[in-house]
């Protein structure tokens, strides 16, 4: 113990902690990331690695260890890839769709489950229920229901005489791939809006009502400005996911008809896996790879770099 004689009683303060109690704490720290750490590294960091590697090596993924050195051939190659130029397309097609149309669908069923309506918490349930289905489950069902012959969907459509090819034609594929992507996400993003609207004060809109606004004026002058942080975190989720499609893709079109519902990541499995040039999928995967990483850091940078100076700033202002 310290003792200051100042004042009329004497004040005692701790000592510090002796050398060998901060090092039992750092050590105390330490075993209980290693597992975390070890599991990091050999799921994420050792694949990403190899990945690297074997990106500069023409290896079919047998026999060991790659050992033909091509150097950039396989980059080289991609990006005169008239296929990857599809894929790159169809990744702006879905950001630009789930930007305008997807998200915006998500915030307006968010404020209208804000509301006091008779059934809100089920039809919140309901709206979110799609989300919590795994990919495949969903790519299933929808490559049922939008089966060209015997389809729930076309089979609605007859009664009033129009029928669609929906995943089977090249024209229409994305749209039908899009509007399986909305059915699965807008309840997640809707979710998102739903809890940054809850976390705006009541008095703020209450105090915009009492000055006279609408409910039009209300929503862009105070709710909209308020939930730019979520719209924002929001819209990043949108787009990395995008980047990274592959399995509703995979199960309902295989990438078809004639690469015209393709992703990069289905292009990587086919080369790797059906065509066995793991070399040139691994090349793939760090373009998407640095695609995400990129992105993220642009967009923090330029777009979070508020929401995250907001959050340092209260996060170094408590006690």
């Amino acid at each position: 113990m310290t003792t200051l004689t100042k004042g009329p009683e004497a004040l005692r303060l701790p000592a510090p902690a002796p050398a060998t109690t901060r090092r039992g704490r750092w050590v105390t720290i330490a075993l209980f990331l290693l597992p975390a750490l070890v599991l990091f590294v050999m799921l994420v960091v050792a694949p990403m690695l190899v990945a690297l590697y074997a990106s500069v090596f023409r290896w079919n993924g047998f026999g060991g260890l790659p050992t033909n050195f091509i150097g950039l051939d396989n980059f080289t190659r991609l990006f005169s890839s008239e296929i990857f130029a599809q894929d790159l397309w169809h990744l702006l097609v879905l950001v630009l769709l789930s930007i305008c149309v997807q998200l915006p669908f998500s915030l307006a069923i968010a404020m209208l489950l804000n509301q006091r309506i008779r059934g809100r918490a089920l039809y919140r349930v309901l709206f979110f229920a799609p989300y919590v289905l795994s990919e495949v489950i969903t790519g299933v069902l929808f490559s049922l229901i939008l089966a060209p012959d015997s389809g729930m969907a076309n089979q609605v459509l007859s009664v009033f005489g129009w029928e669609s090819e929906w995943l089977a034609n090249p024209d229409t594929v994305m749209p039908s791939l899009f509007l399986v992507m909305t059915w699965k996400y807008f309840g997640f993003h809707m979710m998102i809006y739903l809890a940054g609207r809850q976390n705006i004060p009541n008095e703020l809109i209450e105090a915009a009502q009492i000055d006279g606004a609408t409910g039009w004026k209300t929503f862009r002058h105070v709710t909209l400005p308020l939930l730019g942080p979520t719209i924002r975190i929001s819209i990043f989720l949108s787009v990395i996911y995008t980047i990274q499609l592959f399995d509703l893709v995979w199960i309902l079109t295989g990438g078809g008809p004639s690469h015209s519902s393709e992703t990069m990541a289905v292009t990587m499995m086919d080369w790797g896996f059906k065509r066995s040039q793991v070399g040139y999928a691994s090349a793939i995967s760090v373009v998407m790879f640095a695609l995400s990483l990129v992105f993220a850091l642009v967009y923090q940078r330029f777009v979070m770099r508020r929401d995250l100076e907001g959050a340092v700033t209260s996060q170094g202002g408590r006690p």
